[in-house]
């Protein structure tokens, strides 16, 4: 038996050392590899055949295993590369897109609310599956038909570049300001008072009609629907009271050039100030005018 100091295995003479054997004693100095594998096999520059197969079946699994430990270390650190870049141009586009919304925002705004409005905006984001070809020029858009009011969208599109392309990014757009709120339960058909609502701050954008800010449009007028507390007071919601109702006697009246015409007529429709309404003379004609008062149709000839 040969023992070889910083050797793991044992090498009986005569015979060749196992797999386990060679792989392990692979980091031993020349020297003593050749003091080793002499007495078996000669010279090392001699190895016979045997020894060199042995020595690929021991190694042939730890070199897949490294070249497949490369091959996804390579992977991974290419994927890692490409998708770093791509949250940066995101945020460059998103803040492009911002610093555009904003100045176009409160001109919007301000436009709908009186400038009494509290301008806030709520970027979203862009599919992080989109690939866009570099562009030495973007230019922010609204596109047609769109308004910043609530949800909407912004445009990018690419002017200078291989690939001319055009992305969305969806905006939200809040304008919070006060307006009245129903505090109590209003019958369909009940005309609104000053005590029947009270002022609270609220997102008008969000809002589908109007908001009626100024008591002045809704005192006095009549709900349209069933009112339930919490509501926000909005045009649709109410109506002008009739001024008198179908079948009421009313006067016509007819101005031209130094004159005035005055007849009696039967209302067929409910008369509201300002609204048209048809009235059948008693002649039995029927004309179209609009309601001046309780009593009165004014007709143009």
């Amino acid at each position: 038996m040969v023992f070889s100091s910083g050797l793991k295995g044992v090498v009986p003479q005569g015979k060749a050392p196992g797999c386990g054997q060679v792989c392990e004693n692979l980091r031993v100095g020349s020297g003593e590899r050749k003091r080793l594998f002499g007495p078996h096999f000669g010279p090392l520059h001699g190895l016979s055949p045997t020894y060199i197969g042995d020595m690929r079946t021991c190694l042939l699994p730890f070199s897949r295993c490294l070249a497949w430990l490369l091959a996804g270390l390579l992977s991974s650190g290419l994927a890692h590369a490409q998708a770093g870049g791509a949250p940066n141009e995101y945020a460059q586009l998103e803040q492009m897109a911002r610093d555009w919304v904003q100045p176009a925002m409160t001109a919007a705004v301000g436009a709908d609310g009186g400038g009494q409005l509290r301008p806030e905006v709520l970027m979203g984001s862009l599919d992080t599956r989109l690939r866009l070809a570099p562009c030495a020029r973007i230019e922010p858009y609204l596109p047609p038909g769109t308004r910043l009011w609530g949800r909407s969208r912004v445009g990018l599109r690419c002017l200078e570049g291989a690939v001319r392309w055009n992305v969305f990014m969806p905006v939200t757009v809040k304008a919070w300001g006060p307006g009245w709120v129903i505090k109590r339960p209003v019958p369909a058909g009940s005309v609104l008072t000053q005590e029947d609502a009270e002022l609270a701050e609220m997102d008008w954008a969000e809002q589908p009609y109007a908001v009626l800010a100024n008591p002045e449009r809704w005192v006095g007028q009549q709900a349209a629907v069933a009112l339930q507390p919490g509501q926000a007071l909005r045009q649709n919601l109410v109506r002008p009271v009739a001024a008198f109702g179908p079948g009421a006697q009313v006067r016509v009246s007819s101005v031209g050039a130094g004159f005035q015409v005055v007849v009696s007529g039967e209302a067929l429709t409910a008369g509201v100030p300002g609204q048209n309404v048809r009235v059948r003379l008693n002649g039995g004609r029927v004309v179209t005018g609009t309601v001046r008062d309780g009593q009165t149709v004014d007709v143009r000839l």
